[in-house]
């Protein structure tokens, strides 16, 4: 018998837990396991029934490198081992905390809180209904994430948690409007999904790190008649009760309704029409006798039109419906009706009923027509509807841009084409002779660093450059107002002239100081103009040491929102606030969660 059958006539021990085992073994006729024969070198081994140190120094001495292997192998035993015992080790508590872990957090300790706070913040600001709370997934989520935590009824949301979350927020907001030396406005009226009548507010500024803000003030109910005489009452009231000045209202944005256009000069307030209505409306002026039938949305339909794009490689997409409230949604129904025509043309001859439906070529020339006209338009819209980045100072550009090259007549259009620019145009251009407001966008687009006085008319140039001195001179009697003001708090033992008395200005201070306001002028007016991708706001940050006066008038002009999409946003949030599953929300708690909604 060779050394290779030998080696396989080997077996091994009997409930060994050893490495070295591996290398070892004892013949067949052996029952009893008393001779240890090497696997390798077919050596008996002297050694005792259960001892190993004979084995592993045989290994050391006569096969070197099998013994590094069995060293190796019995290294990561050793580790796994290890690793396997220590979560039985962790396991094991002391009996106090075994019953701390099963006793529930007492209502008052900050962990509850904590857990609740996140809790109320989760419901308002991502719009959740407050009885998710009673939800068995809601509640095993929270029970799994700590099971000491007892989730409070959904009373006690409605009832505790939002409202003085609500309190919370709306001090905060006050402190920061208390900073705010201008600011401008935007409002717009609403119907509720139950049609209770709201009136939203939101406030726009420049705070002193030149960062554009927004908040907004209320979603509050509104059920007077919606009159001219009540709106401005409104309005009124709801800045007072923020404690806004009305002298520190530049302006308010809104759209064209007749009631709110009323409302704004009986209190002598600045109005600036939302420029993403006044676009949506000349659209509206030049086409609303042209608008073509649309597909019908059935099922049938729909399978039908998805069977013939694919047979005719077209891309899978739904039709889309024009809104009278959603800006640009006509020129997308019209695209995407240019765009299916081959796929809604073969699924409306099929039907005998429907035929009629079918867009012949003067209708493409039509809708080729208004797509072209209305395309620009709708990204011009776009741009100008954030809160995030200046607008007001971009309307004056945009309207230059579109009278002089966007809508200008070309050669290849076509006579439609041209009719539907010209009627555009007009209606823009009508609506935008209003003197306050073209001073008032002047004024923005002057104190835009990146225009300046690119887009203002000449014979305009005095009164503009007139009304800027005139608010630097304001805004440094008011610095020094409040310098002097807050040196008598911080010194109260100072000796001051009688407030009736007022110190009398030399003759030569007059000069001085307008000396210096022209200088800060001409300067600014000198440097350069910065890209027209750059942040304006940006620009005046980094320089208001050279412009201390202008920095403050541009902070004042240039928060104002060319559109009211601001009121737009908050309404579509109280869409999502008042849904059918919650129609009885009582008007309070609309306003407390579209506020809590948008300003957290």
């Amino acid at each position: 018998m060779d050394a290779g059958q030998n080696k396989n006539d080997l077996v091994p021990k009997r409930n060994s837990t050893s490495v070295v085992w591996e290398y070892f073994g004892f013949r067949r006729e052996d029952v009893s396991q008393s001779k240890v024969i090497c696997k390798t070198c077919e050596m008996i081994i002297p050694t005792k029934r259960s001892n190993t140190t004979n084995l592993f120094q045989h290994l050391k001495q006569r096969h070197k490198k099998l013994h590094d292997q069995c060293m190796s192998t019995k290294s990561i035993k050793t580790n796994k081992s290890t690793h396997q015992s220590q979560p039985e080790q962790t396991e094991q508590v002391s009996i106090v905390q075994a019953f701390a872990s099963a006793v529930p957090y007492e209502k008052g300790s900050k962990r509850h809180k904590e857990i609740t706070d996140a809790i109320t913040y989760h419901i308002c600001k991502d719009m959740m209904p407050a009885h998710i709370v009673s939800k068995d997934g809601f509640r095993r989520l929270i029970q799994t994430l700590d099971k000491r935590y007892q989730l409070p009824s959904r009373t006690h949301f409605t009832r505790f948690a939002i409202p003085e979350m609500y309190e919370k927020c709306k001090a905060g907001v006050e402190h920061e409007l208390k900073q705010v030396k201008y600011f401008a406005t935007t409002t717009d009226m609403w119907s509720s999904r139950t049609m209770e009548p709201y009136m939203s507010l939101t406030v726009h500024y420049v705070n002193d790190n030149f960062k554009m803000k927004s908040r907004c003030l209320q979603t509050a109910f509104f059920p007077e008649d919606h009159t001219g005489e009540n709106i401005s009452e409104g309005l009124k009231e709801a800045l007072a009760s923020w404690g806004l000045c009305e002298e520190q209202q530049v302006s308010i944005t809104t759209d064209n309704g007749t009631n709110i256009v009323k409302a704004v000069p009986l209190n002598n307030w600045t109005r600036l029409q939302c420029f993403g209505h006044r676009l949506h409306l000349a659209i509206a002026n030049g086409l609303c006798k042209k608008l073509v039938g649309h597909f019908s949305h059935s099922w049938k339909k729909k399978m039908m039109l998805a069977e013939a794009q694919e047979e005719l490689q077209l891309p899978q997409h739904a039709l889309i419906t024009s809104c009278p409230t959603r800006w640009g949604s006509m020129q997308q129904m019209i695209e995407r009706v240019l765009e299916q025509q081959r796929a809604l043309s073969q699924v409306l001859s099929a039907d005998r009923k429907t035929r009629h439906l079918v867009p012949q070529w003067q209708d493409t020339d039509v809708l080729e027509s208004i797509s072209k006209a209305l395309h620009p338009l709708q990204e011009f819209t776009d741009a100008l509807s954030s809160e995030n980045y200046i607008s007001v100072s971009y309307v004056k550009p945009v309207l230059h841009l579109l009278n002089t090259k966007i809508l200008a007549v070309e050669d290849e259009d076509t006579d439609l084409t041209k009719t539907i620019k010209s009627k555009i145009l007009n209606y823009i251009n009508k609506h935008d002779e209003d003197e306050t407001t073209q001073e008032l966008l002047d004024t923005a687009t002057f104190l835009d660093p990146r225009f300046k006085t690119s887009y203002t008319d000449e014979d305009k140039l005095p009164n503009i450059k007139a009304r800027v001195m005139s608010d630097m001179e304001m805004s440094s009697h008011k610095d020094t107002s409040e310098s002097v003001s807050n040196t008598c708090r911080e010194n109260p033992d100072i000796d001051l002239p009688p407030p009736g008395k007022k110190a009398r200005k030399s003759l030569g201070s007059f000069f001085k100081t307008t000396s210096a306001i022209a200088a800060e002028l001409n300067s600014y007016l000198l440097s350069p103009s910065i890209d027209s991708e750059e942040d304006p706001l940006k620009w005046w940050r980094l320089h208001q040491i050279n412009f201390p006066r202008m920095s403050r008038v541009a902070q004042k002009y240039l928060c104002i929102p060319a559109t009211s999409s601001p009121s737009e946003r908050v309404f579509s949030t109280g869409g999502n606030v008042v849904t059918c599953h919650r129609s009885c929300l009582k008007p309070e708690m609309v306003d407390m969660l579209v506020f809590l909604a948008k300003n957290l």
